[in-house]
């Protein structure tokens, strides 16, 4: 006997009421919404690059910039532990001095070379450089060999580089830390749904609609903002540093818009980093007026900085941004409260975009531009009535050819059932932030015509029944129970493939995999809960002997 619980019309109707709540907003100009109450949601679906318009970016990872990092960092230890000097925070007694050609080490390329003077501390020589090395994470995290490849040449030359698996490794983990901070910067302009994502080994694809000036999103995402505070090398004078006498552990950085020092000698070892700051906001300098940056260090930071500027006071210490000095003051007593100002040659829109970039961290490597292209809105507006009007024509011909298959009734339900499912599409894209892109509508059309697939499976199901001498009320029953089996098992199968393109896919194809996904859920509700209480409803009411299909 024909029977629907009632929590199925109770799901239906609650599903159905929330779904015009939060698909109306879509509908509503924009004077309407912003006056609309608190507790009603006001938010419409966002347009993809693609149909609102905005900037597309492609950028390269400069991976050989990490290498570099891990390289010097490990000749800087290197240089400390044939010292026989301890490491900080390690414990225990200096260990035993070994000679080693230079005063210091570097990078040669892609590798460092150390020359040990006697042969016989060569094997301790290269086990301390072994004691330097760190575990490569794998992509199941879990060790998979060292990072360090030591090798013993003739002269008691020792040799290190990076293993391939490292340097694997250290790009897929610089990609991904690149694409949260890319974000985390986008997110503080205000840009609505970013779509920053991973395009093959080392290249980040961002794309920002409404957008309109890529060279502000470029200098926003591209710019490193590694922020390190260092001590300026007073060991040799300006004009020896300028001719090329640099002491090991120095560096000579250029300092812009400093004609009388635009060059600062400074120690390569940072006193802290960026990575400390807790807090970073625009402000002007009480002294001279100017735009500047204030900062506040958490407590490590804090305590590192208190520490070197006890060490040093009367000595000068740099400010350093991307290589490129802020600028150099001395320390004229100590630094204890963790916060400070940076000041420099800043105007109010540079010193927003670096407190910007400063609370967003830094990038672990440059950011080379590959792409840049801007897409106009016009495009966009054409993009979506060339949408809509195939979405007309498609709903056109799905209304006559249902009307036309199965009468004004049992046609006008399935068409009722499509209708409610195309504003659920839009209020579930609504409520979970989707983003619609140009591929999204070809999805949303798609849905539109494979929507009512379920509802001719359980029709053709009823008139079979029907023929096999059931009565009315058990060839409905019999249609939705028998039928449901096939139209679960096409869904679920769609719905696996959207997933999977989701998943694997990245720019239009994941906008098509987002909406069709979407589609297939709401297009099982409206096809077996809904299109069923409809048709128990007109049952009930009607009562009829025969099935108008």
């Amino acid at each position: 006997m024909l029977h629907v619980a009632r929590w199925r019309i109770l799901a239906v109707l609650i599903v159905s009421l929330l779904g015009l709540i939060f698909a109306l907003p879509n509908a509503l100009p924009q004077s309407v919404r912003d006056g609309l109450p608190s507790f009603l949601p006001n938010k419409t679906v966002n347009l993809g690059l693609d149909l609102q318009g905005g900037s597309y970016l492609m950028f390269e990872v400069e991976s050989q910039v990490v290498y570099k990092a891990r390289l010097e960092a490990v000749a800087d230890d290197l240089s400390r532990e044939l010292r026989g000097q301890r490491r900080p925070g390690e414990l225990g007694a200096s260990k035993t001095p070994i000679l080693f050609s230079g005063r210091g080490l570097s990078p040669e390329g892609d590798v460092v070379r150390v020359t040990i003077e006697n042969a016989a501390d060569v094997p301790e020589a290269r086990k301390r450089i072994e004691a330097l090395a760190a575990p490569v994470i794998g992509l199941s995290g879990t060790s998979s060999g060292s990072d360090l490849d030591i090798r013993t040449t003739p002269g008691n030359v020792l040799e290190i580089r990076l293993t391939e698996e490292a340097k694997v490794s250290m790009t897929r983990r610089a990609v991904s830390q690149s694409i949260e901070v890319i974000r985390r910067r986008i997110d503080e302009t205000g840009t609505k749904e970013p779509a920053i994502t991973r395009q093959g080994v080392d290249r980040i694809v961002v794309q920002a609609p409404g957008e309109s000036d890529p060279e502000k999103l470029k200098r926003l995402v591209g710019q490193t903002a590694r922020l390190t505070f260092q001590m300026v090398d007073e060991s040799v004078s300006p004009a020896e540093a300028a001719a090329g006498r640099i002491p090991p552990g120095s560096v000579l950085l250029p300092q812009p818009g400093q004609p009388n020092e635009p060059f600062v000698l400074v120690r390569r070892r940072a006193l802290v980093t960026g990575d400390n700051l807790t807090k970073a906001d625009p402000g002007f300098d009480q002294r001279t007026g100017e735009p500047s940056v204030t900062f506040q260090f958490d407590g490590a930071g804090s305590r590192a900085f208190g520490r070197a500027s006890t060490d040093n006071v009367g000595r000068r210490f740099a400010i350093v941004l991307d290589d490129k000095v802020l600028s150099a003051p001395a320390i004229r007593e100590p630094i204890l409260g963790g916060s400070g100002q940076i000041t420099g040659s800043f105007t109010i829109e540079s010193a927003n975009e670096l407190a910007t970039l400063l609370r967003a961290g830094a990038l672990p490597a440059p950011l080379k531009v590959m792409e840049q292209r801007t897409v106009g809105p016009e495009l966009g507006r054409d993009s979506i009535n060339a949408g809509a009007l195939a979405g007309v024509i498609a709903m056109l011909l799905i209304v006559a050819f249902m009307i036309l298959a199965y009468g004004f009734i049992f046609g006008g339900i399935a068409i009722l059932a499509l209708a409610i499912n195309l504003v659920l599409i839009i209020a579930a894209m609504t409520a979970v932030g989707a983003t619609l892109t140009l591929p999204g509508i070809a999805g949303l059309i798609l849905t539109i015509g494979a929507a009512v697939d379920a509802n001719v499976l359980i029709y053709e199901r009823m008139r079979e029944e029907e023929l096999a001498g059931r009565s009315t009320a058990l060839a409905i029953d019999a249609g939705f129970k028998r039928a449901i089996v096939t139209v679960l098992d096409a869904n679920v199968t769609a719905l696996l493939t959207a997933l999977i393109l989701f998943y694997f896919g990245a720019g239009p194809v994941r906008g098509f995999a987002w909406t069709l996904s979407i589609g297939v859920v709401t297009s099982l509700f409206t096809a077996i809960l809904m299109t069923q209480v409809l048709v128990a409803s007109w049952y009930w009411r009607v009562k009829p002997k025969r099935l108008p299909i």
